[in-house]
């Protein structure tokens, strides 16, 4: 068994990606303040248990792509928790299960001070969580691995994290989780962009898969340009507080990360355009966090 480096449990839990689970639920509490005194329990409690679940969720992902042989000590990217830090599978697999019982504890709290019916939505993500890369058919192996993301990490988790603290959810919910939908989209298919040649072998059938590079890195753009448009549209069509548009600075960064990945094509190189793709994301949902903030101040 090799030696664990300084660090390993830190590197275990990814803490690059846990943006795109705590960026929604501070989205979805922000957006209704002006409403409802918030409710600090519940907002922490649907924090931590977002996090969990999306730790979890990384594990199971590294604990399944190394049983089926594609993580080894040359993959680019990954985790490394099994292939690179020492820890065995069965342990990488129980500190998983480990969170979800902790965010299913924090779950049943939500549900009993809000409504039960959360429950079957807790249930549902954390399934999906584990069926994303574990399972016969793993969701990430399919052409729907963005769509589930974007559908679980923006409207599920932005939901509920309004409806917990104003009992009900809103239009303006509803128009800002569109564009964090597509961001959190948009890594999943930066990460397939660069994995394209590996997951084929593998015979994985993800949308760049599919389509190919180039093609790939236009729906990239497009992902870009909808959400772009689906914030304008909420501002100018639906009333949403125009400081949200501070996300329009984000823009050069999109712009950045298509170049990168239309000009390169090698896993390593497209390290930085996935980078890149991923503070899209946290940038994006951050600049609305502190619009919503502004506005809620100078009302």
């Amino acid at each position: 068994m090799k030696k664990r480096e300084k660090g390993a449990y830190w590197r275990m839990i990814r803490p690059h990606t846990l943006t795109a689970s705590f960026i929604p639920v501070l989205l979805g509490t922000f957006i209704v303040l002006g409403q409802v005194e918030l409710k600090w329990g519940l907002f922490l409690a649907m924090l931590i248990a977002s996090v969990l679940i999306q730790i979890a969720t990384n594990l199971f992902n590294e604990y399944y792509d190394y049983k089926r042989g594609l993580d080894h000590e040359g993959s680019i990217g990954i985790g490394g928790s099994i292939v690179r830090d020492g820890f065995t599978p069965g342990q990488v697999l129980g500190i998983a299960l480990g969170m979800y019982g902790v965010a299913a504890v924090l779950g049943l709290y939500i549900a009993a001070s809000t409504s039960w019916h959360l429950i079957w939505i807790g249930v549902l993500s954390m399934v999906v969580g584990f069926l994303y890369t574990g399972g016969p058919l793993p969701i990430a192996y399919t052409p729907f691995g963005e769509l589930v993301a974007g559908l679980f990490m923006g409207y599920v988790i932005i939901g509920i994290s309004g409806y917990i603290q104003i009992g009900t959810v809103t239009t303006e919910l509803l128009l800002v989780s569109f564009p964090m939908a597509l961001l959190i989209g948009a890594i999943l298919l930066a990460n397939n962009i660069r994995d394209l040649d590996n997951d084929k072998v593998n015979g994985r059938k993800t949308i760049a898969c599919l389509v190919g590079h180039r093609r790939a890195v236009l729906v990239l753009a497009g992902f870009f340009i909808a959400a772009l448009i689906g914030i304008i549209v909420a501002v100018v069509g639906f009333g949403v507080t125009p400081w949200v548009l501070l996300s329009l600075l984000t823009i050069p960064i999109m712009i950045r990360a298509v170049k990168r990945f239309w000009v390169k094509q090698e896993p390593a190189q497209l390290m930085p355009a996935m980078a890149m793709t991923a503070k899209v994301n946290t940038l994006f949902g951050a600049w609305m966090v502190i619009g919503l903030m502004v506005a809620r101040f100078i009302a």
